[in-house]
């Protein structure tokens, strides 16, 4: 059994290198809550909470996470021990939604688990890889900067490009790419921007030779999408629209896409990331692993559920220097002719840098 005897909760906050633009927003400067917890024999674990500072990717924020983790989730998880990681699935059950703020607090205790099993946390989860496909995301309004990035993750070796895109820029983004990269690996994320009213104009994309189009319709939505991936020849990704494991046998019974985008802090944890990829790839669905502008400690978390198996395609996975001048984590993540390697030591196969930690810290607080 794991006591939780002690837990930490740090909210961080450090500027991206270059600001990271959509449809949506831009964000310069990024928040998360790193969560520590301690066995009753001093391990520790460590997970991060991906929500942002604003609700403008999903419902949750920073600020409602912490609440949840401070008040809800800790409490339970320390007056009720577990014997694995999976059942906190049935612990949390009690919270509705809230997935990134159960996936701060699951993820902590996979790597804790992995630890007092003396095993990387990617074998604890049944990864078979021993690297992982690198891909790269392009967030910008601008065609020059976009191309001049195409050009630099090309040349860096990443094995695959996104981009973000609008009814706005869609195609002449598209055209200025292709005339100058016309082979490169290339998909193209909607963030919900289109209605179905844009079948005429997606069906456009095709001509452009895409991996995929991701999430072009609204961010709960399966059943139009389904209605829309019959109209057109490029797959449709779902990624808001998959927030659990009864979202992806519902898109898969009414064929609303050929693709899943499995982020752990979307779906609430690493658990449930594993039964998404397993039942996807029973029902043949491609899977890979998004990014959420995140740090070291949630990179590593994807590392590991991108080693299992059925992640085919590269995923939103890079070096630590793609955001962060320095990240938090020790050794840093790098990207090495399109792969990173999956670390073999107990856990998450990282530690955390406690004098970045120490200058990137907004407000901590401690639980006994």
């Amino acid at each position: 059994m794991m006591y939780i005897k002690k837990a930490r909760l740090s909210i961080i906050s450090m500027p991206l290198k270059k600001p990271f633009s959509t449809h949506l927003g831009v964000v310069k400067n990024r928040e998360a809550i790193i969560v520590e917890l301690i066995d009753q024999d001093g391990v520790a674990g460590f997970g991060e909470t991906v929500a942002f500072s604003s609700p403008w990717y999903t419902e949750e924020t920073v600020k409602t996470a912490f609440h949840i983790q401070k008040d809800f989730l800790l409490p339970k998880l320390m007056e009720q021990p577990v014997e694995h990681p999976r059942d906190l699935t049935n612990v949390f059950s009690f919270i509705r939604r809230n997935e990134m703020a159960k996936s701060g607090v699951e993820t902590a205790l996979w790597d804790l688990y992995s630890k007092r099993m003396g095993k990387p946390l990617s074998e604890s989860l049944g990864g078979t890889r021993n690297e992982v496909l690198a891909g790269a995301v392009v967030a910008t309004q601008s065609i020059n900067e976009a191309l001049r990035q195409i050009e630099q993750f090309s040349t860096s070796g990443y094995e695959r490009i996104k981009i973000k895109i609008s009814p706005e820029n869609d195609i002449e983004f598209l055209k200025a790419i292709r005339k100058v990269f016309p082979d490169v690996p290339l998909m193209v994320d909607a963030n919900s921007a289109y209605t179905l009213q844009d079948i005429e104009h997606l069906r456009t994309l095709d001509e452009f030779n895409l991996i995929m189009i991701e999430q072009p319709l609204r961010v709960t939505d399966i059943v139009e999408h389904a209605k829309l991936q019959k109209q057109l020849q490029t797959p449709i990704c779902l990624d808001e629209s998959i927030t659990s494991v009864h979202d992806v046998k519902s898109a898969i019974q009414l064929g609303s896409c050929q693709v899943v985008n499995i982020k752990v802090g979307r779906v609430g944890g690493l658990q449930n990331a594993k039964q998404i990829h397993d039942l996807c790839v029973e029902n043949e669905i491609a899977v890979w692993c998004g990014g959420m502008i995140e740090f070291g400690i949630s990179k590593a978390h994807s590392i590991a559920i991108a080693s299992l198996p059925g992640f085919s395609i590269p995923g939103d996975l890079s070096s630590s220097n793609h955001y962060w001048e320095e990240d938090i984590i020790e050794p840093l993540i790098e990207m090495k002719n399109g792969k990173i390697v999956v670390p073999n030591g107990p856990g998450l196969g990282f530690s955390l840098n406690l004098k970045r930690m120490k200058e990137i810290t907004l407000y901590k607080e401690e639980f006994v």
